[in-house]
């Protein structure tokens, strides 16, 4: 099952983008630091070109450090791109941005070249709580969902320093299928957007293999990591909803109760900290997804290409026919000439 969502306003932002960034000198994106590659948006990258860009891998605290740090690394090894971490114990990290921004932008600064700053990010990664951090007021809408922002706005950090706040946009086509579920499990994507069970399962997929100690201290499950690794998902969703008391009338669990209850513990860490994709997992899922579109981006030209040669037969099969003889002006046929 792909999970996509690309709500109308979206399509606003996307617009709104491609149309500032022809005066901005730094583009800032903020990722969910538990996916950091599935929240980067692809769409983004094409609209801002070659501009310098910092990665802001937000809600480090929720995350697993380790992996944050193989982020960090991976994203830093790119050319005209800076990463770094935060979280909210970060009271004010407008210093920092700043200083990271000035080092992608050197020849801008001051009043007679300001620096012009855009910030994206995916819905629901925490962009507006940060925004609200580094101006030292409320700024900007904050909920625990999708796509609070609805409007672009103007933000001056400095006398010499403006940013500018765009919506949470995602991208038309999620073409990785993975990074669609973990979309869905971080509260990226809106909730008629996808079925939670289903999320949930490819969620405890992961966690089974990865943070199965976790799981085992969070829901109390008296198993082992390996123990764990081997039940089939829906069998440790089961279980999970026996320890939580996700139980109707009967003994049967109630699954839909079960994977709501995971979905809040992961969402609040209440399970641990948690990052739900390395690099090299990530790179792997993303030339599987890039292979799988272009085999259907193929299969689309030749159904386009069949159909135009089919529309094109029967003209051509019309042209074949000889021309019927056409009558002289004047003369009615079969009448002799004066």
């Amino acid at each position: 099952m792909a999970i996509q969502w690309f709500p109308g306003h979206m399509h606003l932002t996307r617009q709104a983008i491609t149309e500032r960034v022809k005066d901005i000198d730094v583009v800032i994106e903020v990722l969910d630091a538990r996916l950091p590659g599935s929240s980067a948006n692809p769409l983004l990258q094409e609209m801002t070109g070659h501009k310098p860009r910092l990665k802001i891998l937000n809600k480090q605290d929720m995350a697993d450090a380790t992996q944050t740090k193989a982020w960090i690394d991976w994203y830093n090894a790119q050319s005209e791109t800076r990463a770094i971490g935060l979280d909210a114990s970060e009271l004010a990290p407008t210093k920092r941005l700043i200083e990271q921004c000035k080092l992608l932008a050197p020849t801008r600064g001051g009043l007679a070249k300001p620096m012009r700053v855009l910030i994206c990010g995916v819905p629901n990664v925490g962009k507006s709580t940060l925004i609200n951090s580094m101006s030292g007021k409320t700024q900007a809408k904050t909920g625990n969902e999708a796509g609070v922002t609805k409007l672009e706005q103007r933000i001056v950090l400095a006398d010499d320093f403006y940013l500018w706040d765009t919506p949470g946009m995602l991208w038309p086509r999620i073409i990785v299928e993975k990074s669609g579920f973990n979309l869905a499990a971080s509260g990226a994507v809106g909730r008629n957007a996808y079925d939670e069970e289903l999320v949930v399962l490819e969620l405890l997929l992961y966690l089974q293999k990865n943070y199965a100690g976790m799981l085992a201290a969070r829901y109390k499950l008296g198993l082992d990591d390996e123990e764990i690794a081997a039940l089939h998902d829906d069998e440790l969703l089961t279980l999970i909803g026996k320890k939580r008391g996700a139980v109707m009338s009967g003994g049967r669990v109630n699954l839909q109760k079960a994977a709501e209850l995971v979905l809040t513990d992961f969402r609040d860490v209440t399970i641990g900290r948690i990052t739900l994709e390395t690099p090299a997992e990530f790179e792997v899922w993303l030339a599987a997804g890039q292979l799988k579109d272009a085999e259907r981006q193929a299969k689309k030209d030749a159904l386009a290409q069949a159909r135009k040669s089919a529309r094109r037969q029967p003209r051509e099969a019309a042209g074949d026919k000889p021309a019927a003889p056409k009558a002289s002006k004047g003369l009615k046929p079969g009448k002799p000439r004066a």
